[in-house]
């Protein structure tokens, strides 16, 4: 893991929420946050992975606590809200990282697997968003409050970007994630100093979920036509998290940031660039070629 550029306390006295945040990429910002100062918070529906990744946190020396909640329950949105701020007293930073995704052909994906990932992402999210609200535009709460507003992130993908093959519900969603990231930004940057934006992490290697959306050898083939000629890190989706919540990313509201080493921009090379050059050379001498002979005051 590669050292982090930003100083260990920028986010002291902060206190983040991030739903989705037990495993995968979610932890890795809860673990790189809470390095950073932040007293975290984890939402997620499974107990025992919940107690795992607190464990991980507090043997890091980083205060944190795990709340059971489902991001497609709005009271179980309130109830988790309402223990964060009885825990940590303020509420800062929430990132919306609780996500659904499987691989399946649009012809046979159900209209009920379908609405499951659009509420856990995009229903979810703005569900989250809109239950904190009222402690985020305080900039926390309590006698020691920060003053400003707080800050959202909202993860996102890049799927949606031109078209994704067999992911119809989670490009959807994530289409959806950005329309709110948007216009949250617009309405609640203008009315209470909040931050809104996002990330779309492009492939992550060292994550669980990955390796179940193609084979190894797929996944290998991809990486030898991306920009970057390799896999991103969650290493890497965390500092750009760390980036968007401190104090460098203060005028940075209503962005979608990519993170993707430019894979969403990659298309297949049809001719190597020695090749490129020679035809370059054909060309050029076939248009000296017809020009030969042809006045001046013609050209």
């Amino acid at each position: 893991m590669a050292e982090s550029p930003f100083k260990e306390d920028i986010l002291k006295g902060k206190v983040a929420l991030i739903t989705g945040g037990g495993s995968g990429i979610g932890y890795e910002i809860c673990a790189q946050l809470g390095r950073h100062g932040a007293s975290i918070v984890i939402m997620g529906r499974r107990k025992p992975v919940l107690q795992s990744a607190v464990a991980a946190l507090h043997s890091l020396g980083i205060p944190a606590i795990g709340l059971e909640g489902d991001v497609r329950k709005r009271d179980d949105a309130v109830k988790i809200l309402e223990s964060t701020i009885s825990h940590f007293g303020r509420l800062d930073i929430l990132v919306n990282a609780a996500a659904g995704n499987f691989l399946v052909a649009a012809e046979e994906l159900s209209p009920k697997g379908f609405q499951t990932v659009i509420d856990i992402d995009s229903v979810g999210t703005f569900t989250m968003c809109h239950e904190a609200l009222k402690y985020l535009k305080k900039g926390g709460q309590g006698k020691d409050q920060l003053s400003g507003g707080g800050t959202i992130i909202n993860i996102s993908a890049t799927l949606h970007y031109t078209a994704t093959w067999y992911q119809i519900h989670v490009s959807a969603a994530k289409a959806a994630v950005d329309s709110i990231t948007r216009t949250l930004a617009l309405e609640w940057g203008t009315d209470y100093d909040i931050r809104v934006n996002g990330i779309a992490p492009g492939p992550i290697g060292d994550t669980a979920g990955f390796s179940k959306l193609a084979p190894e050898e797929i996944l290998r083939e991809a990486t030898e036509k991306m920009p970057l000629y390799k896999l991103g890190e969650k290493w890497d989706i965390a500092m750009a998290a760390l980036y968007l919540v401190s104090n460098a990313g203060k005028y940075v509201n209503g962005t979608t940031l990519v993170v993707d080493g430019g894979e969403w921009l990659s298309k297949p090379r049809h001719l190597p660039k020695d090749a490129v050059k020679q035809l370059s050379r054909v060309v050029e001498k076939r248009t000296k070629d017809a020009l030969v002979g042809v006045p001046k005051s013609k050209l």
